[in-house]
């Protein structure tokens, strides 16, 4: 069945590939309703500001988790389709299961105020491919307020990276202080922008009241390998919890030393993921 607005309205400008809908805005507050979790994928939303390394991320947890997961994307950006496009050149999924939503709007309105597009393109992919273990949803850049409805994510991660300089955490916003995953990217740039990571992780600590926290350089680490331990431990939970046999392999989790990392139910801990990527680093257009 597809999205609809609660008071049955469809949206104004955002579509994806295979459907078009209008769009308006209400900003008083996220006016959907979590759907039942049972017998569904989880749904991930990744957001963060421009050039913060999203489509990256997105890229290098497909690398880490499409062995043993049945993984769908949607992308979002307001005029084109990039960021899909890119994904599918860059081989990391089947491409028909990559979905594009162009917004025309600002990026948070489709993440957030009007979910129908967003919505339809997750649940084309789950009557196409499913039953499948996770559906990611990557935002187009938006600014530090930028939040998932929880009608569209059951979990949300947050990209940040340390070219913005060190002050960028403890600015807060609700796309820092409130994800279930903090990511703070570029970790290798630091000492070139004269970002003091201490201080980063100081401040994302101090605002975030115990939630996740990791620093990874996705340019050295082409599958984010800590950051895919958590959602691997997130899909599992999320399964365990909605009764959805999927086919997630547990080996992976134990192919990683978890004292290293966190899961999402851990108090975070402020570690920079920098293992190679076997074959070399990920490419400078994918950091």
């Amino acid at each position: 069945m597809k999205a609809t607005h609660k008071d049955g309205d469809p949206g104004m400008g955002a579509h994806h590939d295979d459907h078009h809908h209008d769009q308006h805005s209400d900003h008083d507050g996220d006016r959907h309703d979590a759907p039942d979790g049972h017998g569904r994928a989880l749904r991930l939303g990744i957001g963060g500001p421009v050039g913060s390394g999203k489509t990256a991320l997105v890229a290098a947890l497909c690398r880490s988790l499409g062995p043993s997961m049945r993984l769908g994307v949607v992308t979002n950006d307001i005029y084109t389709t990039e960021d899909a496009d890119f994904l599918r050149r860059a081989g990391v999924l089947d491409p028909e299961r990559i979905l594009a939503v162009q917004t025309g709007c600002c990026p948070h309105t489709a993440i957030r105020d009007d979910i129908a597009a967003n919505l339809d393109a997750v649940e084309t992919l789950e009557e196409r491919f499913g039953p499948l273990d996770l559906v990611i949803v990557e935002s187009g850049g938006d600014n530090l307020t930028a939040t998932f409805s929880r009608g569209l994510a059951d979990s949300q991660i947050f990209v940040l990276d340390v070219s913005g300089g060190d002050k960028v955490p403890r600015k807060g916003g609700p796309g820092v202080t409130t994800a279930d995953l903090l990511v703070v990217n570029k970790t290798d740039l630091a000492p070139l922008v004269g970002a003091d990571l201490a201080v980063m992780a100081r401040d994302a600590g101090a605002v975030r009241d115990g939630r996740s926290v990791l620093f990874t350089s996705i340019r050295e680490d082409g599958g984010a390998h800590r950051v895919a331990e958590w959602v691997s431990d997130l899909v599992h939970a999320w399964h365990h919890r909605n009764g959805h046999a999927h086919t997630h392999d547990h080996a992976y989790d134990h192919a990683h030393d978890h004292a290293e990392g966190q899961g999402p139910d851990r108090r975070p801990r402020m570690t920079s993921s920098s293992r190679p990527r076997p074959g070399g680093s990920t490419p400078k257009e994918l950091r």
